[in-house]
């Protein structure tokens, strides 16, 4: 199996600012995506982001593209999400995951294809 633990998260006022991190352990898979997820309260987890392992493409919802980046370490395990003008609708828990099939091309934004997931890490922007 593969253990992912999401840190990062804090408080941080509207334009601000933060870095995520998911370190990996375990069993990994150099073929799998990993993949940025997040839930409001009262809401579905939607797709963040997500990054291949290996070959470094990257895949991004149009809710975060051009705030977002998502990069990785493959010396460390771990993968990061750095979050750049942050918005009050931005608050959440943000959870990584790994993609449930191997590719190296294609990343699928539905959070059914993910398993392995971390147990996230509160995000909260405040106005």
């Amino acid at each position: 199996q593969v253990q992912l633990v999401e840190s990062g998260g804090g408080l941080v006022q509207a334009g601000g600012s933060l870095r995520l991190s998911c370190a990996a352990s375990g069993h990994t898979f150099s073929t799998n995506a990993m993949g940025w997820f997040r839930q409001a309260p009262g809401k579905e987890r939607e797709f963040v982001a997500a990054i291949t392992w290996r070959g470094g493409i990257t895949y991004y919802a149009d809710s975060v593209k051009g705030r977002f980046t998502i990069s990785r370490d493959n010396a460390k395990n771990t993968v990061y999400l750095q979050m750049n003008s942050l918005k009050p609708e931005d608050t959440a828990v943000y959870t990584c995951a790994v993609q449930d099939f191997s590719s190296q091309y294609y990343l699928d934004p539905s959070p059914l294809k993910y398993k392995y997931w971390g147990q996230g890490t509160q995000v909260t922007v405040s106005s």
